[in-house]
């Protein structure tokens, strides 16, 4: 069952999300890195014909991608718990799911952004991001307690 967030909810909940967001497009930098250090080495080795393998810094590569796609993940999966749905890490962007008017809507917030000021319908994403208005604010609501 999802968790709705009214927007006091959602920007009180900004810091550790934040925080996390920051974390996970670090991590997701850093695979990347990692991820191409282990494509080089094992292409030189390739091109050297592969007869001279230096065993213990593939697996030292691996363990370090592996690691920090483990970490990644975990990050993931803690914003999630809490009710929040990263959509996107390339910008930081998140959702806090709503209702509006009866009907689930995402409260919407990206990385440097310093507050949620933006709604959208399910399947409008983010192209579809309205402002928060005071009409919106009267009649959207969240099922958590404060």
């Amino acid at each position: 069952m999802p968790r709705y967030f009214n927007l006091a909810q959602a920007e009180a909940m900004l810091p550790r999300v934040e925080a996390h967001i920051r974390q996970a497009v670090h991590l997701k930098t850093e695979s990347g890195k990692s991820e191409e250090d282990l494509r080089e080495f094992l292409s030189r080795v390739q091109m050297m014909g592969g007869m001279i393998v230096d065993r213990k810094k593939v697996l030292g590569l691996q363990a370090r991608r592996d690691a920090i796609l483990s970490r990644l993940k975990e990050i993931i999966e803690e914003v999630h718990e809490w009710g929040c749905q990263i959509k996107d890490l390339d910008t930081g962007l998140c959702d806090f799911p709503t209702l509006y008017r009866g009907e689930e809507v995402y409260l919407c917030w990206r990385l440097g952004e310093t507050a949620i000021e933006y709604w959208h319908e399910v399947h409008a994403g983010f192209r579809g991001r309205k402002p928060i208005d005071e009409e919106f604010k009267r009649n959207h609501r969240g099922d958590l307690l404060d």
